[in-house]
């Protein structure tokens, strides 16, 4: 028998009349809060879409992490090879920070070619420094981002040049860039900077939001065919910092226009709401031939949850728990769930635990309570 303890209904105190839930016309998107670890809002957003040449993110973190230990400095000169120029550089016709065949660079100049410029022959180069070749370095950037919980995520080439097993969602997206963002704040700088010249030509920083939104400071384009035109954006405002993930639009303008518009939204229409501390009790649960008859639910750790703030005025908290609990029950247990709603939103749940041991009575006692359950059916 499932048992529903509702705990609140959280209201706002002047409702917006006639608002309507946050839409998009991009086939995946999120809007993330990074200093709670928060989905505010998600369309697609865990499925595994094609990246272009955002996954190029995956490619700057394995560089930063390469620079921080030591692996790599940024006054390295690394060598481009034929492959490098070849299938990035100026004879690809892609994106290109235009490297010259049998030259070297600075990891400094390739970082700025890959982060302003998307360069794809600045990847390679990358890429063959610290994996020997472009495949080697493709399975480890997906081991490392299987490491770092990015379970999404696939590569098969540091580009996102398209390829079948070429996949990330775009919350994994928005993860990753909180990584980077929190883990590398020096490099990170480098995102901020509008252009970059280097053989003398000068590439500017092709991020819509740069210029456009005050506190825009990264991250990444995408588009391909497959993959539509895409988008990573952060911002900082007030001493939050959001961060909005989309793909699948036809056009650089729709591309810019939804980047200004959804960026607006994550700070403007979007919040996140503290519900319990790590340790507060929630309620309660009865217990079946347990020494006491029921166990207080305790949080486990901060529960927040990011909400629009139309959605908030009719979101509902509830303690949810197939019960009565059979004892004995040890402290710690997982033995309820805390579900959240709200209209247009994904429901989320949330473990609760046992916040003490209840044992089990003896035959007595469990006699007696398996007579009073039977009469009550």
């Amino acid at each position: 028998m499932r048992s529903i303890l509702s705990v609140f209904l959280i209201l706002l105190l002047s409702p917006l009349a006639g608002a309507q839930s946050f839409e998009t016309e991009a086939s995946h998107a999120v809007i993330y809060d990074v200093e709670s670890d928060t989905v505010l809002w998600s369309h697609n957003g865990d499925e595994p879409m094609p990246p272009a040449s955002m996954s190029k993110l995956m490619t700057i973190l394995m560089a930063f992490e390469a620079i921080d230990e030591g692996r790599l400095s940024l006054d390295d000169e690394l060598p481009v090879s034929e492959e490098a120029w070849r299938r990035g550089g100026a004879a690809s016709g892609s994106s290109t920070m235009f490297l010259d065949l049998n030259s070297r660079a600075r990891v400094d100049d390739l970082l700025r070619g890959i982060i302003v410029q998307s360069g794809n022959d600045a990847c390679i180069v990358i890429a063959e420094a610290l994996g020997g070749t472009e495949e080697n370095f493709a399975a480890m950037m997906t081991e490392r981002a299987r490491e770092l919980g990015l379970d999404s995520a696939s590569f098969a080439n540091s580009t996102g040049w398209p390829h079948p097993d070429q996949r990330i969602s775009a919350l994994d997206l928005a993860r990753l860039s909180a990584i980077m963002i929190r883990d590398h704040p020096e490099l990170y700088e480098i995102f901020d900077e509008r252009e970059f010249t280097y053989n003398g030509i000068r590439q500017y920083n092709r991020n819509p939001l740069m210029g456009t939104f005050d506190g825009a400071d990264g991250l990444k384009t995408g588009h391909t065919e497959e993959s539509g035109y895409g988008l990573v954006g952060s911002a900082v405002r007030d001493g939050q910092r959001r961060i909005i993930v989309f793909n699948g639009m036809d056009s650089n303008r729709a591309r810019a226009n939804e980047a200004e518009r959804m960026m607006r939204a994550a700070f403007a229409e979007f919040a996140t709401f503290d519900l319990f501390d790590a340790g507060d009790t929630v309620g309660e649960a009865e217990v079946f031939m347990g020494r006491s008859g029921t166990v207080s639910l305790v949080a486990p750790s901060d529960i927040t949850v990011g909400l629009s703030r139309v959605a908030r005025r009719n979101m509902t908290v509830s303690v949810v728990y197939d019960g009565p609990l059979s004892a004995p029950i040890s402290e710690g247990d997982v033995v309820a769930h805390l579900v959240v709603e709200a209209p247009g939103q994904e429901t989320r749940r949330y473990d609760l635990h046992a916040a003490n041991d209840v044992p089990r009575k003896g035959m007595f006692g469990r006699a007696i309570d398996a007579l009073v359950h039977m009469i009550r059916g």
